[in-house]
C-alpha cells in the first residue's frame, strides 16, 4: 500500500524489524507510562511492549514529519512516530498460533460458522498523548480501511479495553454495550473459560443514563459503535492492563454508505455516481 499524507503525518506498513521495535516502545510509553500498565521482566528491560503476535502481524504507523515537535521520544527514519495500530489476517493467524482475541475469546466457533467471509484482527492501537488529533486518527483509519479493501476484508475483529476492573464503576458502559450493540445470536461469542468475567447484563436505560454510558466508553469504542459493530456479550478483566476487555466484531456489511464517500467503496459496494 502506497503511504498516506495529511499535514505534517505519514501513515503507512512498518518495513523492517527496527519499525516495529519503534512501535512497542510507542505502545510501552503509552499503555505503560501514561495507563500505567503492570510490565513483565521482559517489557521492563527492553521498555517495548512485546508479545508474540508482533512478529506476525503489520503493523501500522503514522509519522510526524514537520519540525521537531520534542514531544515523542520515539524516532523512526522520516520523523516522530505519533501513532500505531496492529493488523492480523486471519490466513496468517491460521498458519501460525491463532488471533490475539483467542487468548481472551473462544472465536474459533464463530471462525467455523462464518468460514466463507474473511477476518482481519486489529489491535495494540496507540496514539501519543499530545498527538491524539483528528488528523491522525483518520490516517489510522484511512490505512486500516486501505488495508481491507486491498485484501477483500469481509469482518473486522478484536479486544477493545475500558480502563478499570472494578464491576460497579463498569456497570453503566457495560450495561449500554449489552442493551444497545449486542451481537445477533449467529455472530455471538464466549469469553474463554479461562478468564475472569464480568458478564454484561442488558436492562432498561434512561436517555440520561445512556448519554452518560457513552461517555464513558473510550473514543476507539464509541467510533466502532457509530458505524455498525457489534460488542460481544461478556467482559474479561485484564490486570496486567488495568482494563477490562470486550470483544469487537464489525462486518462490513454493517458499515454505514456515509463513511465510504470519506474513505472510499469496499470492492464490493458500487461507487455513487
Amino acid at each position: 500500500m502506497n503511504a498516506l499524507k495529511k499535514s505534517n503525518f505519514v501513515a503507512r506498513l512498518a518495513t523492517n524489524k527496527a519499525e516495529i521495535e519503534a512501535a512497542q516502545r510507542l505502545r510501552f510509553d503509552v499503555f505503560y507510562q501514561e495507563l500505567s500498565a503492570k510490565p513483565n521482566k521482559r517489557v521492563s528491560l527492553t521498555g517495548r511492549d512485546i508479545d508474540k503476535f508482533d512478529e506476525i502481524c503489520e503493523h501500522i504507523l503514522v509519522v510526524y514529519t514537520g519540525p521537531s515537535s520534542m514531544l515523542s521520544s520515539v524516532q523512526v527514519i522520516d520523523g516522530e512516530l505519533v501513532g500505531t495500530y496492529r493488523l492480523l489476517p486471519q490466513q496468517v493467524a491460521q498458519q501460525n498460533f491463532g488471533f490475539y482475541s483467542q487468548t481472551e475469546f473462544d472465536v474459533a466457533p464463530l471462525l467455523a460458522a462464518k468460514e466463507n467471509l474473511s477476518f482481519l484482527e486489529l489491535g495494540r492501537s496507540c496514539v501519543a498523548e499530545q498527538f491524539r488529533t483528528k488528523p491522525v486518527l483518520e490516517l489510522l483509519w484511512q490505512e486500516i480501511w486501505n488495508y481491507v479493501r486491498e485484501h477483500n476484508v469481509d469482518v473486522l475483529m478484536g479486544c477493545a479495553s475500558i480502563v478499570g476492573t472494578d464491576p460497579k464503576k463498569l456497570k453503566l458502559p457495560l450495561s449500554y454495550l449489552a442493551t444497545n450493540h449486542q451481537p445477533p445470536s449467529d455472530w455471538m461469542v464466549s469469553a474463554q473459560p479461562t478468564q475472569e468475567l464480568l458478564r454484561i447484563t442488558a436492562q432498561n436505560l434512561t436517555a440520561q443514563d445512556s448519554r452518560k454510558a457513552r461517555l464513558m466508553l473510550p473514543p476507539l469504542i464509541r467510533s466502532y459503535l457509530r458505524i455498525g459493530a457489534y460488542i460481544g456479550d461478556e467482559a474479561v478483566v485484564d490486570y496486567q492492563f488495568g482494563t477490562t476487555d470486550v470483544l469487537v466484531l464489525l462486518p462490513i456489511s454493517n458499515i454505514k454508505p456515509n463513511y465510504f464517500d470519506r474513505f472510499g467503496y469496499p470492492p464490493q459496494s458500487p461507487a455513487k455516481q
